[in-house]
């Protein structure tokens, strides 16, 4: 993508809902014995094409997924979602994982498992069809996912790049 940011700028207006993808717990092995702690994976969204995912550690599992939350609203980005499934196929790697989607007939429902299902519904994706390849890891799919849905170009800016009508991107 050229110059272009889907970057959300302001996290005021908008009713985030976040879901919870992952929950880790670690060990630190010290002098006194084992010290342990939680590592949570979030996704919110708006379920209108708005989505951010975010990291939180803490000793506690709800400061560790409210740290999360936090990380998340500070990286959001747009999605073009068009009539409740995405424009175009779509393929992206992130680590071991890898993913595709694949958009779908209204009335198919969301065909993903796990980690892309939290991602997808949260951008408010409601008909979408995804596969994940390779590493299962949670986080790499989180963040494939995602990479996939921001290289996502809606007829609008198909055409605006190409310097053409909408209907002309459609028409051929």
């Amino acid at each position: 993508m050229t110059g272009i940011s889907n970057r959300v700028k302001s996290t005021n207006d908008l009713e985030l809902k976040d879901r919870l993808v992952a929950i880790n717990r670690v060990t630190k092995v010290t002098k006194g014995g084992r010290t342990f702690s939680f590592a949570a994976i979030v996704v919110v969204g708006d379920e209108a094409g708005i989505v951010g995912w975010g990291l939180g550690k803490a000793s506690e599992v709800t400061t560790a997924i409210a740290k999360g939350v936090e990380a998340a609203k500070k990286n959001l980005v747009r999605i073009p979602v068009y009539k409740g499934t995405i424009p175009h196929e779509q393929i992206a790697k992130f680590g071991g994982a890898e993913v595709l989607i694949k958009p779908a007939s209204h009335g198919t429902g969301v065909k993903a498992g796990g980690a892309m299902r939290a991602v997808l519904e949260s951008v408010g994706i409601t008909d979408v069809l995804a596969k994940s390849k390779g590493s299962s890891n949670p986080h790499n799919l989180v963040k494939a996912t995602i990479a996939a849905l921001n290289e996502l170009r809606s007829p609008a800016m198909v055409a605006q790049n190409r310097g053409i009508s909408v209907e002309k991107v459609f028409n051929g």
